[in-house]
């Protein structure tokens, strides 16, 4: 009988060996791992959405979606700013100092860029989706002196093309705006700013 011992192949048997438990565990706690991440669904219901404005002509608006809520995204004309200018005294909150709204927002076109603004799409009355009404004056069915912006049919309150809300009708405050920033002149990623993902 041979004592002596094959070192080299006890070598490539141990390697062989190593190598076929790292596989084996890799496979094994794979399920396990991708079980604790969130589904597809589950991260795209907070998740942050980029939206492509590139195509977003001066006076119109695009709708997209962010956790289940209607985003609106207006490019407002000059003409549109010009008028917001006009409107403090016929407003509930023309500061928003009321409005759940980040910083940079703070303003009267209640935007980081004046001409477009960034706003959720849900009445801060009873939750309706208010209609864009871009329309001036009697062509807008609201009245002579209607300056254009966005009209809840629910419950009948109007906000201006900042989503400033008018006084005397029942929502209470201004649309919300959510957090967003520019990724460069013609993508916009809602649901994260500056301060981190909301």
């Amino acid at each position: 009988m041979d004592d002596r011992v094959d070192t080299k192949r006890r070598r490539f048997l141990t390697k062989v060996t190593v190598a076929a438990w790292a596989v084996g565990g890799t496979v094994a706690a794979f399920p396990f791992i991708r079980s604790m991440t969130p589904s597809e669904r589950a991260r795209a219901a907070g998740a942050p959405v980029a939206i492509d404005i590139s195509r977003l002509e001066p006076g119109q608006m695009i709708k997209e979606e962010w956790r289940g809520k209607p985003v609106w995204i207006v490019r407002r004309t000059t003409e549109m700013l010009d008028k917001l200018m006009t409107l403090d005294d016929l407003l509930a909150d023309p500061g928003s100092e009321r409005s759940d709204q980040p910083a940079y927002a703070q303003n009267p076109h209640r935007s980081r860029m004046p001409e477009v603004l960034v706003m959720i799409g849900v009445c801060t009355h009873l939750g309706c989706s208010p209609v864009q009404n871009f329309a001036i004056g009697p062509a807008s069915g609201l009245g002579d002196d209607w300056p254009g912006g966005f009209f809840c049919p629910c419950h009948g309150s109007k906000f201006d093309l900042s989503g400033r809300v008018y006084k005397n009708v029942p929502a209470p405050t201004n649309l919300v705006v959510p957090p967003y920033k520019f990724l460069n002149d013609t993508l916009i990623l809602v649901g994260e700013d500056d301060g981190g993902t909301a």
